[in-house]
């Protein structure tokens, strides 16, 4: 089954015509990874406007992703009640300059939201994400707290660890879906990335995804892959995670990379840490599923 019935599953389901619950189904041309080597980009710098522009240039630009008319979903991490130089969240420059190439792109409307664990406004306000996006005044730009009454159950046909959990219907239905993790340590899943930020869409109770974590989430990312992963390495928190608090956790590297392969993105934020692609049991359960690269070697990594 291709995306656009999955989705039209869901469009059905969520106006209650449909009382059965949608169904993913995996394909192989869905787990296939990418016949050539995967083009991940990677660059460093204080401006971190102009270094998300940079990054994304190898790639063929926000154009590449976002098509005019396009309804975008970007999810960064807003997780905690932390400030920016903490590193538990996305930047806000970051997260701003990712909108705002949506826009330039011909984005017809663009969505940032995450599932927090700590109190939603204090998450949204300190992070200095939700200020950042009200300063734009873009009727295009939405960036609101999570609606718990639009997560719709999916049953994973062919998940390995999870059949069925619920996803959030914006993230579902988006034209394209843009995952802008912070790279930072996690005190179960060594880190959290890309993958591990899929939880932010997720509904249930999420302590459950705790339990073999890895193959969970690699589950959990065959039904909302990003077409594109930007990782806010500009400063990553080494210990502590995924809350973190202390500056003393905090270590300051100026480096974005994006990858539309999550898989190689994780792999190569992995290295960030001095830890290898294998280590991390979600990015290992996702390569095994075919979901992207995990190979260093095998990827077309360029540095601007």
């Amino acid at each position: 089954m291709d995306r656009r019935n999955f989705l039209k599953q869901v469009a059905v389901f969520s106006s209650g015509i449909l009382l059965a619950e949608p169904v993913f189904r995996i394909t192989p041309d869905l787990l296939a990874a990418e016949a050539v080597a995967p083009i991940l980009s990677i660059g460093t710098g204080k401006n971190y406007t102009s270094l998300v522009s940079s990054v994304l240039q190898p790639l063929g630009g926000m154009a590449a992703f976002v098509k005019p008319g396009d309804h975008v979903v970007i999810k960064p991490n807003i997780g905690w009640d932390r400030r920016p130089e903490q590193a538990a969240n996305t930047h806000p420059e970051i997260v701003r300059a990712v909108v705002e190439l949506a826009i330039m792109a011909g984005a017809k409307t663009v969505q940032v939201f995450d599932r927090t664990c700590n109190e939603e406004r204090r998450c949204y306000v300190n992070s200095g994400i939700k200020p950042a996006l009200d300063a734009m005044d873009s009727r295009k730009v939405q960036c609101n707290y999570i609606d718990e009454r639009k997560f719709i159950p999916v049953t994973i046909e062919k998940g390995k660890s999870i059949n069925k959990w619920s996803f959030y219907k914006d993230a579902l239905q988006a034209d394209c879906y843009i995952n802008i993790p912070v790279a930072k340590h996690h005190g179960l899943a060594r880190l959290t990335l890309g993958m591990k930020n899929t939880m932010g869409v997720i509904g249930g109770n999420r302590g459950k995804i705790h339990g073999n974590m890895g193959q969970n989430l690699a589950d959990l990312n065959t039904v909302i892959r990003a077409n594109l992963t930007i990782i806010d390495a500009t400063r990553i928190l080494l210990r502590n995670g995924p809350q973190g608090g202390s500056l003393k956790d905090v270590k300051v590297l100026d480096t974005v990379l994006a990858s539309p392969d999550p898989v190689a993105a994780d792999a190569y934020a992995t290295t960030l840490f001095g830890l290898k692609p294998d280590e991390i049991d979600s990015t290992r359960a996702a390569a095994e599923m075919g979901l992207g690269e995990m190979d260093l070697n095998k990827m077309d990594i360029r540095t601007v």
